[in-house]
């Protein structure tokens, strides 16, 4: 399977170049950064730290597409727009892995998958694809009466909050109760805020460090508490996920996917 990396020369753009490049079945098609950028026209294997892929990155996307089959997108959501003309242009599918996306933006994925394949997903680490499955299952059995709360800390680089994967574990919370998250959700407090108001889904933002990804979801009531959590200690856990997502979506029919669809958890 043919597969460009957008974002090549970023900290996840080398984590997806080093595994496709580890992964049987699948080879590096095309790189591509931002115009401007220091690595553009640098051979992509070699900068994400792997044997020489010959694959230059360049600033041109629709180019970087010319020979894939599927892109891999981890970029920012300014971005996307020209990244799904590109892919439309191109006939290439799409893996999805931006987050701080607005609600326009959602709707042009959606439009784009009327005709083409693409997964969408807050979070590729296949842990975490199982966490929301068993998040929805505890809500579910619980019901309200147990207090919800997500925290979440990832890297000092980090620039949005709460991130895509604490609201896609709210989201399980939310579909668990039968209730919908905007409507309940609290993303802050501060000062005398008052007791906590029955049914509402909490969110705690740390940043610092080298974080990838720590998520945890209690379920607290009166003399126990229920704790679901996962670590991710290697940005590779995404990469490997993403890489499997691209490998599947390749093959499937115009339509929107997620990483619940690629294990077969839908």
């Amino acid at each position: 399977m043919r597969i460009a990396v957008l974002g090549a020369g970023g900290r996840m753009g080398r984590a997806l170049i080093r595994t496709i490049e580890a992964t049987n079945g699948a080879v590096l098609a095309g790189a591509s950064d931002r115009a401007g950028s220091e690595v553009i026209g640098q051979d992509a294997g070699v900068l994400a730290g792997a044997r020489a892929a010959n694959v230059k990155i360049v600033d041109d996307v629709a180019a970087a597409f010319a020979q894939a089959d599927v892109a891999i997108d981890f970029t920012a959501p300014g971005a996307l727009d020209a990244h799904l003309a590109a892919a439309r242009a191109t006939k290439t599918a799409l893996v999805i892995g931006t987050t701080g996306l607005q609600a326009p933006q959602e709707s042009a994925i959606a439009a784009f998958a009327k005709d083409f394949p693409v997964i969408r997903s807050a979070n590729y680490s296949v842990g975490v694809t199982l966490l929301r499955a068993l998040v929805r299952q505890a809500a579910t059995v619980l019901g309200p009466d147990y207090d919800a709360e997500i925290v979440e800390m990832h890297h000092n680089a980090k620039v949005d909050a709460p991130s895509g994967t604490a609201l896609a574990l709210g989201r399980a919370v939310a579909a668990g109760r039968n209730v919908q998250l905007e409507n309940v959700w609290v993303k802050e407090r501060d000062g005398h805020t008052g007791a906590r108001e029955p049914g509402t889904i909490g969110f705690a933002t740390l940043r610092g460090g080298d974080v990838a990804g720590d998520h945890t979801v209690y379920f607290a009531a009166a003399g126990e508490r229920l704790e679901l959590g996962h670590r991710a200690t290697s940005r590779e856990v995404f990469a490997t996920g993403a890489v499997r997502a691209a490998l599947w979506v390749a093959k499937q029919k115009p339509g929107l996917y997620d990483m619940d669809d690629v294990l077969g958890l839908t």
